[in-house]
């Protein structure tokens, strides 16, 4: 249900997102069931992808490291554990962005087969934007680190009452929470527009030749 939420909420700011890129969608004119049963199908592909991919670290030998790769999704609003986890949770928003834009050309059908051929087809945009939000995620996690210390601290020594305690904490997890969700999508949302305007350059040069 947590992960539901998470995409959910990623589905939502998407539409902002594009619109501050300068694109248009109709993901905003969904209703509430219909963004839910997208949200859905979204999240069982990617938590497919996810333990296949944790399986795969795991045969390998990496067995340290093969849980991380189930927490991609909450690593979008959440701080990853560990470094490699950050840029895997970079490319796991970079796939339910492609998912999104994709099923919204096709009638509200979901595909990771498609988003993936996509993000191949447009991965020197989208690969560097996955690089650069992998970096801010790094930087994220400093300063919330920071902040967690700083909280912590409050919690043990402060004589506030409990119910101010965890309204200082729910503020902090929510407000880190919505800044993450929103920088990936606008590093995303870049990075797809310029795959979109420097793909129709390229092509444009390319039937200009003679």
């Amino acid at each position: 249900m947590a992960c539901i939420a998470v995409v959910h909420a990623f589905f939502v700011a998407t539409q902002r997102s594009i619109e501050l890129a300068g694109g248009r969608t109709n993901v905003g004119a969904l209703d509430f069931a219909e963004q839910i049963r997208l949200s859905f199908a979204i999240v069982w592909r990617i938590g497919i992808l996810m333990f296949a991919t944790s399986c795969t670290v795991l045969a390998a030998g990496c067995g340290s490291l093969a849980p991380l790769f189930m927490l991609g999704l909450d690593g979008m609003a959440f701080d990853q554990l560990t470094d490699p986890g950050k840029f895997w949770s970079a490319a796991i928003a970079a796939l339910i962005l492609l998912m999104i834009v994709d099923a919204e050309c096709n009638d509200g059908a979901v595909s990771l087969f498609r988003a993936a051929k996509a993000l191949a087809r447009r991965s020197l945009w989208i690969g560097s934007a996955m690089v650069a939000l992998g970096l801010v995620y790094i930087v994220l996690g400093w300063g919330q680190g920071y902040v967690r210390g700083a909280i912590w601290s409050f919690w043990q020594t402060s004589s506030s009452s409990q119910q101010i305690k965890n309204l200082i904490y729910f503020v902090f997890i929510f407000s880190f929470a919505t800044l993450r969700l929103w920088v990936t999508l606008l590093i995303l949302t870049y990075g797809l527009k310029q795959s979109y305007i420097r793909g129709a350059s390229a092509s444009g040069a390319s039937s200009a030749r003679p």
